[in-house]
């Protein structure tokens, strides 16, 4: 873990050596004696990684390295924020060595790090750490680069292998005609897949359909039944300004009663996930109301007693281990590459998974690790090390499994996969925002391609290890992931032991002040009442809702290193939170995200090296000040801002632009936007020309939204013809009225969204001579009653999906067309009787997809 952090101090001594010329001599040679001393110390971190394990000592050494490698960098930033406030840098070099106040002194902090340098070098002998590390600084490897163009993910049903019968009687008795409320009970141990079987009956259709009102909380060990009794009632009545406050006043009996309220009639379906203790079911049970209208409550636990005794009528399933032949299905199903299993290496692998003994998440990890493993030597090895933690006729030990498959991985992979552990157990997390976050952190390193694209291989390459599990995927990409909780566990207790992060514990009132990344769950006015003066924190990231304080921006002193800012703060039109002018120094910012927001100070253009900024996640309105232009490094924009932003020419680095508004595109210039490869646009109408957008040459992914708030016949598309002049354009979204289809577009484009284009003519003979075209999603698209699929049609379609198509009564599918289609779904066109017969074989095999879902923070 330390070789990243090392790596990162190195380049950055070496760029600062470069670029100050002025320093003095005795300082220029102290910075690059520490340059090259660890340098040399990154080459033996590979052998003190892998003893660190079973030796406390040389654990601490790995840490002593991460802390002078960041205190390192912490040194060089405050100097280079202090003489950037400066006109003359040599006035400001003076300055420091006059040690006036507002400088440190670098020449007594450099010597101060020389000293622990030398001591960490004779602990190296001490602890017999040699050099064994030949691949210091590596980078991504071709493998990952190929996962990211080949991932293809594995549907939830794999999972399951042998619980469809499970599925189906579970979904029979939560939609049995009985109207008394009911408690469904899944039990069984960690791993064998309870959170994925209720979340896959929370978001079936039937379920969703059935249930209007649903709501899931994550109890866990350590649980509180107001925040438990909160978090119910605010997916159910919102976030507002008022029903906040209304919370916050509440006693616990007055939640409980304000809940029961709610749900007395209405009828319900809530998922209470992972309790422990009896008594977590039965402080909330009071709140659950029978209204006697077909209510049902799920509740998944590890405990057979919690599970037996939440309902006297209710219905428990104790969910059963795979068989031994479900076993090594799952263990084939998740493996990269069966056909080079030789028969040598499938003895190995079946005795392994043997002794997985029919536990899914052990299997599902175990094809991961031997999926990057290449030859039988390989797999040998794994087996071998797997045996030893093992007594005869016994199960292999799953932590075992897991944390051999985190040792496995890279360095960079390693520090991707304990970030995981930052967010409250069982999130659902956005794969971009995952993605952003590991770019600002530093873990992506920088090369010929794209870092997004790198950051993308890498969350695909621990999709494929099953050490990260898929959610919701969309055109292809992963939009949504989480982890399971004995992952989860797992990058907490690895994260501690190298004190990558901390989460803060309110119980104990206190945080690691050896830790450059703090994570705040809850309580957070306690967490700023902590003394943080003397930290040098990296990042800081707070997950409260209801966080709507910025006041501790204004101790600029304490937060002048950080990298991240993470303020998950509700976001209501009714009330705003404050934004401080002292934002601006935050010089190193690369990562800020706010929610609540009305406007931004004009200091947030002093934030040269912002990557990503996201205010109110794209869904309320903001105010972006004009010094917003100024973020030249910023490659990811997303806010519904107004007015209009002048002097975009300075964004040269933006890739992803949402938010932006038809009215303000008028006075962009595209020329200037040469890396923007994704644009979200809004509040279209017919006296507003886009033909401007053929000069963003690089664009792959194009929305755009009419504004459908208004009902009036002038928010409709102008002239779509432009669009054949996008030849990179691979992904189309076009919500809104459409007069007339263009005869014309690019033959880049591979996935395509009509929505409520309300199309009079047949579409299909346009979008058919598409080449590449793999996934049409039509909704509301065409108000004519049928279609035509002629000869050589959707020639490399895979995917269809036909919703809300009212009048539609006929479909004419010729023999020659969609010879590639894998999948179809209709939804809601109740006058189409028969579809063609071909199309009966692929019906059943895609999921409706809800639209609504992937606006990217559209709303309207």
């Amino acid at each position: 873990m330390a070789d990243a952090f090392v790596s990162f101090a190195v380049q950055k001594l070496g760029d600062f050596l470069i670029q100050e010329i002025n320093l003095r001599l005795s300082l220029r040679e102290d910075m690059q004696w520490l340059r090259n001393e660890l340098l040399f110390m990154q080459s033996f971190l590979k052998d003190a990684e892998l003893k660190q394990c079973g030796d406390h000592r040389v654990q601490q050494w790995v840490f002593e390295i991460n802390s002078v490698a960041n205190d390192a960098v912490a040194i060089l930033e405050t100097y280079s924020f202090e003489t950037s406030k400066r006109a003359s840098r040599l006035k400001a070099c003076a300055c420091i060595c006059r040690k006036q106040k507002k400088f440190h002194n670098v020449a007594e902090e450099i010597q101060s790090l020389k000293q622990r340098v030398m001591d960490i070098s004779r602990k190296r002998d001490t602890y017999g750490i040699t050099n064994i590390n030949s691949n210091a600084g590596e980078g991504p490897s071709n493998q990952v680069r190929t996962l990211r163009r080949t991932t293809s993910y594995i549907d939830d049903d794999h999972i399951f292998v042998g619980f469809q019968d499970v599925v189906h009687t579970l979904l029979s008795e939560l939609l049995k005609a009985e109207p008394r409320r009911r408690v469904l009970s899944v039990y069984g141990m960690g791993g064998l897949g309870k959170t994925t079987l209720a979340r896959k009956l929370y978001t079936s259709p039937n379920i969703a359909s059935s249930f209007l009102t649903r709501a899931w909380i994550c109890v866990s060990q350590e649980y509180n039944t107001m925040d438990l009794l909160k978090t119910i009632i605010k997916s159910i009545q919102g976030c507002a300004k008022e029903t906040l406050d209304l919370l916050e006043k509440m006693a616990e009996i007055d939640l409980e009663n304000h809940l029961r309220k709610l749900l007395t009639e209405r009828k319900y379906l809530v998922v209470v996930d992972d309790v422990w203790q009896r008594e977590a079911w039965e402080s909330l049970k009071r709140a659950f109301p029978d209204s006697k209208n077909g209510s049902r409550v799920i509740i998944t636990t590890r405990k057979e007693d919690v599970a037996e005794r939440a309902d006297d009528r209710g219905f428990v399933h104790k969910l059963r281990f795979l068989t031994q032949g479900e076993s090594w299905d799952l263990f084939c199903r998740k493996l990269l590459d069966v056909r080079a299993m030789v028969p040598e290496m499938e003895s190995l692998a079946k005795d392994m998974v043997e002794k997985c003994r029919g536990l899914p998440l052990a299997i599902v990890v175990l094809s991961g690790l031997l999926s990057h493993k290449k030859g039988l030597d390989e797999w040998q090895k794994v087996k071998d090390h797997l045996w030893k933690n093992i007594i005869e006729d016994k199960s292999i030990e799953i932590s075992n499994i897991l944390s051999l498959s985190y040792n496995d991985l890279s360095t960079p992979l390693k520090q991707c996969f304990l970030y995981f552990g930052i967010f409250p157990e069982d999130q659902v997390l956005e794969a971009d925002n995952i993605i952003r976050l590991w770019m600002a952190e530093g873990f992506i390193p920088r090369g010929e391609e794209r870092m997004e694209d790198v950051a993308e291989g890498f969350l695909n390459q621990l999709i494929r290890r099953s050490l990260v599990q898929v959610t919701k995927t969309f055109w292809e990409k992963v939009t949504e992931c989480r982890v399971h909780d004995l992952l989860h566990d797992l990058a907490i207790q690895k994260a501690l032991e190298v004190n990558f992060f901390d989460v803060y514990d309110p119980r104990s009132h206190s945080i690691s002040s050896l830790c450059i990344r703090h994570t705040i769950h809850s309580q957070r006015e306690r967490y700023l009442s902590l003394d943080l003066s003397n930290l040098k924190l990296r990042s800081i990231m707070f997950f409260d809702p209801d966080f709507c304080k910025m006041c501790l921006i204004n101790s600029s002193s304490v937060f002048q290193h950080l990298y991240v800012l993470y303020l998950e703060m509700r976001v209501d039109d009714r009330y705003f939170v404050f934004v401080p002018d002292a934002i601006g120094s935050l010089y190193h910012l690369k990562f800020l995200r706010l929610g609540g927001i009305h406007d931004l100070p004009s200091s947030i253009g002093n934030l040269k090296n912002l990557q990503t900024l996201v205010v109110n996640e794209g869904r309320h309105n903001c105010v972006l000040p004009p010094e917003t232009a100024d973020l030249i490094n910023l490659r990811y924009l997303d806010a519904l801002y107004s007015p209009p932003l002048k002097r975009l020419s300075k964004l040269t680095s933006l890739h992803v632009f949402k938010g932006i508004g038809c009215n303000q595109w008028e006075d962009i210039d595209p020329v200037d936007l040469v890396n923007l490869r994704e644009l979200s646009m809004r509040y279209i109408n017919i006296y507003y020309s886009l033909s401007k957008i053929r000069r963003l040459k690089n664009l792959s992914t194009l929305r755009l939204f009419c504004d459908e708030r208004i009902v009036t016949d002038l928010y409709r598309f102008p002239s779509l013809n432009f669009l054949n002049c996008c030849e990179k354009l691979q992904k189309l979204w076009l919500k809104g009225k459409i007069e007339i289809l263009p005869d014309l577009f690019p033959n880049s484009i591979t996935m395509m969204v009509l929505w409520r284009s309300q199309l009079t003519k047949d579409p299909m003979p346009i979008l058919g001579m598409l080449p590449n075209l793999r996934d049409l999603i039509l909704q509301e698209a065409y108000n004519g009653k049928e279609i035509m699929c002629s000869d050589n049609s959707f020639r490399q379609l895979e995917f269809l999906h036909l919703y809300h198509l009212w009048n539609l009564e006929r479909w004419h599918l010729a023999t020659s067309a969609m010879p590639l289609i894998k999948g179809l779904a209709i939804d809601r066109c109740p006058k189409l009787k028969e579809i063609p017969e071909r199309m009966k074989d692929v019906e059943e095999k895609l999921n409706v997809v809800d639209l609504h879902k992937h606006m990217g923070g559209f709303i309207f």
